[in-house]
């Protein structure tokens, strides 16, 4: 466990394993230590590096709302300052699918492979207006419900709720002392409350960088979770045909690194160009 300084920001960061590196960016509210299932998996084989973006997991608080490229340029930043500066296989759940796909249309040459857990879609986004005005008031709920207490009273059963949910069974693993020191603070509330906001801004800037830059030539897996219906699965495989990637229904919900860390593993081992034949 470390910090890194990327854009005047400390992100905490966790490095493990050995080989090929592949990087794990988790969703929306959520921490680095939601993929503690599929790590061992990977260690053997991977150097696997973790990171909790700011205002989420151990980081410190965002200073500007978050885009697509910046996103990307996180991801670069962050391998920079690990000194890493090969290929890697970049893995993004839920909202950080938008991120890493936007890193391997920004930064080709350092992308290996992409895998999209359950990632978000939008295929009609529009940038919302005034984004400045959605950001002070975001801010100002954020700051209302610190003084209030909220987080430290609410914060810890949303996310212990929230997780039941997205899961086809069983309950939150994350250790009670790190759920209260990440979600009992008003840090991560504004950190989530933030990226909710900026979602659809997000979700519309990729689809410009989708008109801008070409995806590399590399391996890409689309993981989706049945739990969410025929409907979003459709959506997910229509995704993947627009990628050209390899599309792999799969029996989970949407924190499927919590209910099948195996499939994901898989889907990041397999997705080395390296080290297996490649089937898409």
């Amino acid at each position: 466990m470390t910090f890194v300084w990327v854009g005047g920001v400390a992100h905490h960061v966790v490095v493990e394993g050995n080989g090929p590196v592949c990087v794990l960016s988790a969703g929306l509210a959520m921490s680095w230590f939601d993929w503690d299932p599929v790590v061992p998996l990977l260690a053997p084989r991977r150097t696997v590096v973790r990171f909790d973006r700011p205002g989420h997991g151990l980081s410190a608080p965002a200073t500007v709302p978050p885009s697509a490229a910046g996103e990307a340029h996180r991801i670069a930043g962050l391998l920079d300052a690990l000194g890493t500066h090969g290929p890697v296989t970049v893995v993004g759940h839920s909202i950080a699918g938008f991120h890493a796909e936007a890193f391997a249309r920004l930064h080709p040459a350092r992308t290996a492979a992409v895998v999209l857990v359950d990632s978000s879609i939008e295929e009609g986004a529009r940038r919302p207006a005034a984004p400045a005005v959605r950001t002070a008031v975001t801010g100002a709920v954020g700051r209302a419900l610190g003084v209030l207490g909220a987080p430290a009273v609410l914060g810890p059963p949303t996310r212990r709720a929230a997780v039941r949910l997205s899961r086809t069974g069983g309950g939150d693993p994350a250790p009670a002392d790190l759920v209260r020191r990440c979600y009992g603070t008003s840090r991560v509330l504004r950190g989530a409350l933030l990226e909710n906001t900026h979602y659809r801004a997000v979700a519309a800037e990729l689809l410009d960088l989708r008109e801008r830059y070409a995806l590399p030539e590399v391996p890409v897996t689309v993981l989706a979770a049945d739990a969410a219906g025929s409907r979003w699965t459709a959506r997910q495989r229509a995704f993947a045909e627009l990628l050209g990637a390899r599309f792999q229904e799969v029996a989970a919900g949407h924190l499927m690194m919590l209910d099948r860390p195996d499939v994901v593993a898989a889907a990041v081992l397999d997705s080395d160009p390296e080290v297996s034949a490649w089937h898409g």
